[in-house]
């Protein structure tokens, strides 16, 4: 997976959707956020989330009553070196709002790319195709890499 050193050296700010799939162990994608987590914890990629993923994170494990996963989230996003779970405090908040202005997001995908932008990342890592195309941060989907990926592979297969 070649994309990951495309990342090496950035600060990327990381949405909910990534960690879910790597807590809860997603088929499709849990072997990629594998390679970017050892990568953040390696020091090799700086990355950032709001307090909101915690939330969001925390939702399916306590409606099971799952305290050892609820724990484990808690562990990724407040233990994990290289991760920093950033507070949501007045100045993303009235970043969150211009964006809202500007794109018509929702207020949570406003809170995760005002908190990329505030912590000076660089690019957005999401699985929402839904975004728009947000002039002060790249944002990069994990379906888009999955293709790319395959793409990248069809075109090395001698035919």
């Amino acid at each position: 997976m070649g994309w990951i050193d495309g990342l090496r050296g950035k600060r990327v700010g990381v949405d909910t959707a990534p960690f879910i799939y790597f807590i809860e162990k997603h088929p499709r994608y849990v072997d990629m956020m594998r390679i970017f987590i050892k990568a953040v914890n390696e020091g090799e990629i700086t990355a950032f989330t709001s307090v909101m993923t915690l939330l969001e994170t925390l939702v399916v494990p306590l409606r099971r009553g799952d305290q050892k996963l609820v724990q484990q989230c808690r562990n990724i996003l407040s233990d994990s070196p290289g991760f920093t779970t950033v507070a949501f405090e007045s100045d993303i908040a009235e970043e969150a709002a211009r964006l809202r202005a500007i794109y018509n997001i929702r207020t949570p995908d406003a809170v995760q790319i005002a908190t990329a932008i505030k912590t000076n990342a660089s690019i957005l890592l999401t699985n929402d195709l839904d975004l728009p195309a947000i002039s002060e941060l790249q944002i990069i989907t994990l379906d888009g890499l999955l293709n790319q990926d395959s793409h990248e592979q069809s075109k090395e297969k001698p035919s």
